[in-house]
This record gives structure tokens, C-alpha cells and sequence, in this order.
């Protein structure tokens, strides 16, 4: 075969594999669509919204701050909104056992059947203090619970209360429909969340534990609906996250000998430490797409428009493309792999001292491929060296990933559909904590989700200025959770 023929030959190869490869990836695209859930019917449950709404900002008035210092709670303002639950729910509090585990609350509703593993359904309605000097950002005062042109203001509209405060008006919904579980069904409000929830649904979970109780699965704050928060998604996404990331913090400490400032060598403690974080910033944590991240991914861009879709019906082909662009967004990055924050300085004494010892702190989110240890190894042999050692403060590993093929997700997506409609529905990773992590050792799943929708104007409002949340959407979020219970306690 001559040289002319031998080209024409690899030509006709090529093309006939890039022809081969368009049309497997065309293939697959097409068939990566959303299931149909044509048989889910929209639920129609009536409310008094003007009434939730107040209910609400009556609670978002008490002061349930936990300040990482004791001595700053005012306490008489957790047991005035405790007052305030038993009285404002007369018939709840009829018809459920309450029990008060330190200034948390633990009520029970009894099931049909006792032979049925009971369910969880939890929040917390400690919230965290107001940055200083941020008060005057506020549009409305951030404890005024005030209703403008249809939104709630307040600490604790998002991050928990609404939480709380919706599963209560929930849960009276379904009593005065005559509503009868055939799985008991617990409730849990915690009190001291925002500082590591030991005292509450630590103590409530050692209570349960102590009674022999094991649930079928529980229900804590978590991710929400999303609203245009995910790259590339035009619908609504309910992300129900399945795990949570564990959380540990190493301190990366510099040493040298120090002096006078006037007379600074080429290289010093402060100039090492910011090779050494120069350094972890540049070489994240390996992560990408495997496990839990990948059914997430393969579930929500069913929904994406065609290029998209093609992107993530094709990984075999497209992967790395995948794993940068996601990886390029902070939310999406968090949810592929450990990511890594530096948060502190510290360094010398005095402007004209040369420092002895450089020390920066780097909090690290743990995804569950890996743990403590893993993190402190990678980190000690990408930064260590005759100057740079890194100490360990500590930490907690990722949950474990729940199951979301169980009957408790299924019982949770399917509510999401009949309140939302043909929304997307995915398993997810919580990025930050919650108390699940003590719920969950009496849980045979653990699942965190708030069924309210979320946009992205709405983010800034979690720890930070102007929470808020509308009055349509709090309604909404309280018709999820009357179907989430309702589906959820039944055989």
C-alpha cells in the first residue's frame, strides 16, 4: 500500500471513529432523561398563611442565641419561646407526650402499630448572634420577626426556626384533620445546635437510646429547594443530603530564629508559613466525581438542557472536563472533595520583631472518602519540612451515607413532588454540620433537608445579614412537611 492510500485509510478511520463517537454520545444523551412521575398528585392542603406567618415572627422575636461562650446565653429568653410553643399549640401539646431534655424538646406521637420502627423529624431553634456592627446592614432589626410586602424578617427565618416552627404548624395541620400515624412519630427541638448540639440532641439521642428506641430514619435541617442555585439547572432541585461532612482543623506552624526587623534575613518564619499555605491552596485535597457525588450528578442533569446533559451522560469521555468546571464553583467544589480554608493568623508580638514561630490555622470539611487521619497525612507530607510542622487540634469524621433507595427518601421525595411538582430530586452532601450527627447513631438512616426553596439572594441571610424568608414560601415548606410526615409514618 502506498503512502497516498496508508493516509487516505487513516483518514477514513478517524472519521469513521469520530462519526462512532458522536453518535454513542448522542445515544446516551437522549436517553439521559428524568424518570416520569405522571402518577404523583399535587397535593391540596389549605392554609391560613397570614396566621403562619405570625406564628413565625412571634418566634423569631425570642433571643435563642448560643454564643460559643456560656456566659452570654440568656437563658430566660429559651424558656419564654418554650412558654410560648405550649401555649401558642394547645392541641399538639394535648395530643403528644412532651419531654424537656435540658432546654431542648422531645415530644412523642403515638402510632397505630407499635411493631413499626417510628421516624424523627427535627430542628433546633437556637440561632447565632448577630455580627457585631453589622446591625445597621440590616434592612429590618434582626430580632423584630417584622412582615414586609410579604417576607419575615429575622434570625432564624432560614437557620432554624422556620423549622421548627413548620413542623409544629405541620403536625397541628394533620391533628385537626384527624390525622393518625401508624409509626410513632417523635419530634425534636434542639436548643444548642449552633454550638455542637451536645447538651440537646446529644442528650436527646442518649434518651432514646437509653429507652431502646431505633428509628426507621430521621428528618434534621440540611439542604432545601433549590432555586438557581445549581450551575446549569432551569428547575427546581430537591436535594436531599444523605451525609454530612466531618470537619477538622490543623494548625501549620513555622519556626525560625527571629531577630530584629531591621536586619531580615532572605527567608522567615512568615515567609515560610505563606509557601506552606500558598502551597495547600494549590494542591487541593484529590476529590471528583465517585460514589454519592456521581448519583447526585447522574439525577440532577437529567434536568439540564441538552449540552449539559451530554456532558454528564458521557463521562467516559468528558470527565476531567466535568471535574473542572465543577470544581471551579465553591458550592459544587464542597461537594466533590475535603475542601481546604485557611481561617487564622498569628505571628509575632511586635511590628520591629522578627517572629520565632509563624502558625496558621486551616479548617478542613471532610468529605466521606475521607477521615482525620487521611487529612492530617496529606497535608503533613505536602507542607512539612526542617522548618514547617503541622499540628492537629482535632476533629470528626464524615457521617455515614444513608440509603437512598430506603423507604424514608422515597417517602421524602415523593412529598417534594406532590407539593412542588415534576421537580428534580437527588441524594445529597451536607457541606456544613448538624445534629444529625448525634440523631443518626439511633437512626438506621439520616436524612437533611428543609422543604422550603432556596435562591441564591438568599444565601447571604445563613449567619450572615438579612435573613429572611417569604411568607408564600414558609406555607410551602409547611405543606412539605405535612406530606413528609404523612407519607413518611405510614407501613
Amino acid at each position: 500500500m502506498n503512502l497516498k492510500k496508508m493516509i487516505k485509510a487513516a483518514a477514513f478511520a478517524t472519521v469513521t471513529l469520530v462519526i462512532g463517537i458522536a453518535v454513542i454520545v448522542v445515544i446516551k444523551t437522549l436517553n439521559h432523561t428524568p424518570p416520569s412521575f405522571s402518577d404523583v398528585a399535587r397535593a391540596n392542603i389549605q392554609l391560613d398563611e397570614a396566621q403562619l406567618a405570625a406564628n413565625l415572627a412571634a418566634a423569631i422575636r425570642f433571643k435563642t442565641v448560643s454564643f460559643q461562650a456560656s456566659e452570654g446565653k440568656e437563658n430566660q429568653e429559651f424558656s419564654n419561646l418554650i412558654n410560648w410553643i405550649i401555649a401558642t399549640y394547645p392541641k399538639l401539646n394535648q395530643a403528644l407526650e412532651l419531654k424537656l431534655v435540658n432546654q431542648s424538646m422531645l415530644y412523642k406521637w403515638q402510632g397505630a402499630n407499635a411493631a413499626l420502627k417510628p421516624i424523627l423529624i427535627t430542628g433546633h431553634y437556637d440561632v447565632v448572634p448577630v455580627i457585631p456592627g453589622s446591625e445597621a446592614k440590616w434592612q429590618q432589626p434582626p430580632f423584630s420577626g417584622n412582615i414586609i410586602d410579604g417576607v419575615i424578617w429575622g434570625r432564624g427565618a432560614l437557620d432554624d426556626k422556620s423549622g421548627v416552627v413548620g413542623i409544629l404548624q405541620a403536625v397541628t395541620y394533620l391533628l385537626e384533620q384527624g390525622f393518625q400515624p401508624q409509626r410513632s412519630v417523635y419530634l425534636s427541638f434542639g436548643h444548642d445546635e449552633e454550638i455542637g448540639g451536645r447538651n440537646g440532641a446529644g442528650a436527646i439521642t442518649a434518651l432514646l437510646r437509653e429507652q431502646g428506641v431505633q428509628l426507621a430514619w430521621s428528618l434534621d435541617e440540611g439542604s432545601f429547594v433549590f432555586d438557581g442555585i445549581f450551575p446549569g439547572l432551569e428547575t427546581l432541585m430537591a436535594s436531599i443530603n444523605v451525609a454530612e461532612k466531618g470537619s477538622t482543623t490543623l494548625d501549620i506552624v513555622a519556626t525560625a530564629p527571629g531577630g530584629h526587623s531591621s536586619m531580615p534575613p532572605q527567608k522567615n518564619a512568615v515567609s515560610d508559613l505563606a509557601e506552606a499555605i500558598t502551597k495547600l491552596q494549590d494542591n487541593p485535597v484529590p476529590g471528583g466525581l465517585s460514589g454519592l457525588s456521581t448519583v447526585m450528578f447522574d439525577n440532577v442533569s437529567r434536568y439540564m438542557p441538552f449540552t449539559m446533559r451530554g456532558l454528564f451522560a458521557n463521562q467516559w469521555l468528558f470527565g476531567p472536563v466535568i471535574d473542572r468546571q465543577l470544581s471551579a464553583s465553591a458550592t459544587t467544589n464542597a461537594m466533590l472533595r475535603t475542601t481546604t480554608a485557611p481561617t487564622m493568623l498569628s505571628a509575632s508580638v511586635k511590628t520591629n520583631v522578627l517572629p520565632i514561630e509563624a502558625i496558621a490555622t486551616v479548617n478542613f470539611r471532610i468529605h466521606p472518602r475521607d477521615n482525620v487521619q487521611s487529612i492530617e497525612d496529606y497535608v503533613t507530607a505536602l507542607v512539612a519540612s526542617d522548618t514547617i510542622s503541622v499540628r492537629a487540634r482535632g476533629g470528626i469524621n464524615a457521617s455515614a451515607v444513608s440509603d437512598w433507595r430506603a423507604k424514608g427518601y422515597t417517602d421524602i421525595a415523593q412529598s417534594m413532588r406532590e407539593v412542588y411538582g415534576d421537580i428534580a430530586v437527588a441524594p445529597g452532601l451536607m457541606i456544613a454540620g448538624s445534629d444529625s450527627k448525634h440523631y443518626g447513631q439511633v437512626a438506621d438512616d439520616a436524612y437533611r433537608f428543609n422543604p422550603f426553596v432556596l435562591a441564591a439572594e438568599d444565601l447571604t441571610g445563613f449567619h450572615g445579614t438579612n435573613e429572611k424568608i417569604s411568607v408564600a414560601n414558609f406555607a410551602q415548606g409547611v405543606r412539605g412537611y405535612i406530606q413528609i410526615i404523612r407519607n413518611g409514618s405510614e407501613e
